[in-house]
């Protein structure tokens, strides 16, 4: 038998740490590695991609829909440069992955020599929690442990650079020494609760709060009964961030929806009326839709000090884990009832707004448009979305139905790529929460750009996983309106310029018939009327399915408001100077409905 080598240890290593799929794109400076990924295959799975950031965002879609470290691997030079933009995204929405990356030989570091990049200097802002260059054998059973643990605790990406020849010695025997470290595969969470004078004044702001409003963030995965308990007991409205939309159950009377430019007039009257606010494992960067300061008194729940306080004033920290934080301090709160003017009317208005938010989805989705609304697009998966599906939205103008038109059942699970808002993200994660749960339907939300970026191109890695899943459904959702609608509205909302055609205006792409070339069902969509019928056959199908709909790029990606009417003379002044009488009479439409 071949003695191990670095690689196969390495491959130990990371199995010893619980990893059982390895995403990323092979190449020379990673041969070794990949010769252990064979020698290993039964252990570990490795996922080719079509492009080393298109693996980096399946090992974040892995590590956002499984909660554990998503794995991903390139060679070095280009194939690591390609990392950085997925790197990215687990770095600004705080995910735990690790990168092993590929590096040319030792003995040519430092000549120029092909492909040859100062890595260390290309990680040292996305991986600034851990990013180290193995040198010897011995150094890297350290290297990956301290990887791991660093991720996982700081909630980040990791760097682990290899060289060839590294990769190919001899496996070292552990061996406590002087200048080796021996170290353990093993890490456990820290579970912070507050002190108890901080959750008894945390108690007295809220207990004296009227309007007390509930800004929810990825914070609260774990601590979903634990919110809507404190939210009952407060009498208070529910909002949340674009991270923290899975983690409330939306069909809540008191559930006010996304807040935000992309977010939901209930939300933004429920943020903008509220005395009290109590933020729970939210870093939300939308601060103009926050209560102005000083209108409201702030308790913020957070494991991270660092963020208590990054986007307003707070006048209570609570340094804790959301569920043992919320579970301390609800028996100090009072339960909402009488008070002494009667009845309190904080609650029964956040309902009627709610209310009033949902008349308006259903007035939006209705609308008549040019073909097909994209908003009903999103309206009719209410009704057909499986109660065990997964979800993956894409970046762009379809972030905006998903926020504003789909409840998303309990318990179903979706992911998109919010802070850094790469486009090109969801099909990379459908894939990657496909890997971990084959026997769940998968729905993908994405517009034609993000399409063209990437979704086109790993829609061949779909082809080649699908046959082996014991339910195939797919279904890629392709919001076709042949424009970059996103990029045009903010010009006419910041700029006050018309639309660029030059750099909006995107090339004809027959979505649908493509997949078909790949083997995979094709539906295409004119007619509003077949919308709700087209999700029912794709979601019945025997094969993943490319829903391709033909929608309108003139609904308007309008703000609520009282923030979106300020921005109405923005908007027709663009909408004026490129003669657009169609979209600036939609603009009106919608903008009556939130006035009415």
């Amino acid at each position: 038998m071949t003695q191990p080598t670095v690689a196969d240890l390495l491959v130990r290593r990371l199995k010893t740490w619980g990893v059982d799929r390895v995403f990323g794109y092979s190449g020379d400076g990673i041969n070794p590695f990949m010769g252990a990924l064979r020698r290993a295959a039964e252990e570990i799975e490795f996922v080719q991609a079509r492009h080393e950031e298109n693996a980096a965002l399946m090992a974040v879609g892995h590590a956002k829909y499984s909660g554990h470290v998503g794995v991903v691997t390139s060679t070095q030079g280009p194939g690591a440069v390609h990392l950085l933009n997925g790197l990215y995204d687990a770095k600004l929405d705080s995910v735990p992955v690790v990168a092993i990356v590929g590096q040319q030989e030792t003995s040519v570091l430092g000549s120029q020599y092909q492909q040859e990049v100062d890595l260390a200097a290309v990680f040292a802002d996305v991986a600034s929690s851990f990013a180290e260059e193995v040198v010897s054998a011995d150094q890297l059973p350290m290297v990956i442990d301290r990887a791991f643990r660093a991720a996982l605790t700081d909630r980040a990406p990791t760097v682990i650079i290899i060289p060839h020849d590294v990769q190919q010695e001899p496996a070292p025997e552990p061996e406590q020494q002087h200048g080796v470290h021996v170290t353990a595969a093993v890490w456990r969470p820290a579970v912070p609760v507050p002190l108890p004078d901080d959750l008894a004044a945390a108690a007295a702001v809220l207990n004296a709060g009227r309007r007390v409003a509930l800004l929810v963030g990825q914070g609260a995965r774990a601590a979903q009964p634990e919110v809507v308990q404190i939210a009952e007991k407060l009498g208070a409205g529910i909002t949340t961030s674009l991270l923290g939309k899975p983690y409330v159950d939306e069909t809540s009377p008191i559930a006010a929806g996304t807040m935000g430019h992309l977010g939901t007039t209930a939300s933004a009257f429920v943020l903008g009326e509220c005395d009290t606010l109590l933020i729970i494992g939210s870093n939300d960067p939308w601060t103009e839709f926050y209560p102005p300061p000083g209108a409201a008194r702030a308790v913020q729940i957070d494991a991270d000090p660092a963020a208590i306080g990054n986007r307003y004033p707070v006048e209570v920290p609570l340094v804790g884990d959301a569920a043992p934080t919320v579970q301390a301090l609800l028996p100090l709160l009072t339960e909402r009832g009488q008070d002494s003017s009667g009845l309190d009317s904080w609650r029964p208005e956040v309902e009627r707004q709610v209310q009033r938010w949902r008349r308006i989805t259903t007035q939006r989705a209705l609308t008549p448009a040019n073909p097909v609304n994209p908003e009903r697009v999103v309206y009719e998966l209410n009704q057909q979305l499986p109660a065990d599906a997964q979800l993956a939205v894409d970046v762009g103008s379809c972030v905006y139905w998903y926020a504003r038109q789909l409840q998303l059942p309990p318990g179903v699970p979706a992911h998109l790529s919010s802070t850094l808002a790469t486009m090109g993200c969801s099909i990379p994660y459908a894939i990657a929460a496909k890997l971990l749960h084959p026997e769940r339907p998968m729905v993908v939300l994405s517009g034609d750009g993000a399409m063209q970026m990437a979704g086109v191109n790993e829609l061949i890695t779909v082809s080649r996983l699908w046959p082996r899943w014991p339910d195939p459904r797919f279904v890629v959702c392709v919001i076709n309106n042949g424009d970059l609608a996103e990029v045009s509205w903010e010009q006419r909302e910041m700029e006050s310029e018309p639309r660029f055609a030059a750099s909006q205006a995107l090339p004809s792409f027959p979505y649908a018939r493509y997949g078909e070339l790949l083997g995979l069902g094709s539906i295409t969509v004119k007619d509003p009327e077949q919308v709700a019928n087209a999700w029912q056959q794709a979601l019945s199908a025997d094969r993943p399915v490319v829903l391709e709909v033909i929608t309108d790029p003139d609904i308007p990606l309008l703000p609520p408001f009282p923030a979106g009417e300020s921005k109405l003379s923005s908007f027709e002044d663009g909408l004026g100077q490129e003669g657009n009488s169609h979209a600036r009479d939609l603009l009106r439409t919608y903008a009556a409905y939130e006035r009415a």
